[in-house]
């Protein structure tokens, strides 16, 4: 059973901050810094000791408040090893599979580059959630910056081999309402994800977030993980294509939305 408490909550304009506590040992992690305010106030507010701060990739909304949380607190910083010359004040570094021994977990490292060639994202096994950066969001993925479609659609895939569909996935913005309208011009057929735009769309309405997710309700509603699926690939023209093609294709698509 899962133990641990997790705190999301707004940084900058559209991205969020993460911090996973375990009321046991008093273990608690941040998950990527934009802005090192809102982290102190929320452990301020709950008395959290922050122990360990894990970083996805070097983009500078996933790390501009690095070093301030790191002096308030003397947490230790663990990111993608790609970028030890890019993240100042990294402590350790990671590559695919490596292990980060935090409290009572061992957080899985998972390499997902396509967004970025470091991107890294975070896995809890035992507590049965993950963050994934800007790799996979809310019906959605991130831009392909640094890498190609094919190792992007490779990292996504990856995610879904390797996450259980229960899994509570955390990312790094609020991007979810226009993914929502997006992905119904691309997968219209699709019942589950018209209801989930709906579900978005009041969620949004009301000023709550629509974070986080499951990777379930990913693989049933999010085009970009549905290259497979073949009312999708009807939908593109690409019955039968070869699923990374249909994902750069979907790509393509957003990029110019």
């Amino acid at each position: 059973m899962a133990r641990a408490e997790v705190r999301q909550f707004s940084c900058l304009s559209d991205n969020f901050g993460v911090l996973v506590h375990d009321p046991d040992s008093g273990a608690t992690v941040a998950i990527d810094v934009p802005d090192a305010e809102p982290y102190l106030a929320v452990l301020s507010e709950t008395g959290w000791t922050l122990g360990h701060i894990l970083i996805t990739h070097h983009h500078w909304d996933h790390v501009q408040g690095l070093a301030a949380l790191k002096e308030a607190t003397g947490a230790r910083v663990v990111g993608p090893a790609l970028s030890r010359d890019k993240i100042a004040g990294l402590d350790d570094t990671v590559e695919d599979g490596d292990t980060v021994h935090v409290g009572p977990w061992e957080v899985k490292a998972i390499a997902t580059p396509g967004h970025t060639l470091d991107q890294i994202s975070w896995w809890f096994p035992s507590e049965g959630i993950a963050h994934t950066g800007d790799t996979l969001f809310a019906l959605g993925c991130g831009r392909v910056f640094e890498g190609d479609m094919e190792m992007m659609w490779a990292s996504l895939d990856k995610l879904a081999r390797l996450l259980p569909p229960e899994t509570v996935i955390y990312c790094g913005h609020e991007y979810t309402a226009a993914n929502a309208r997006f992905a119904l011009a691309v997968d219209p057929h699709n019942a589950a994800l018209r209801a989930r735009a709906d579900e978005v769309a009041a969620l949004r309405a009301a000023g709550r977030p629509t974070l986080p997710t499951t990777m379930a309700r990913e693989l049933a509603t999010n085009p970009f993980l549905r290259a497979r699926d073949p009312g999708l690939q009807r939908a593109l023209g690409f019955e039968g294509a070869d699923p990374a093609a249909v994902f750069a294709e979907v790509r393509r698509r957003k990029d110019k939305a």
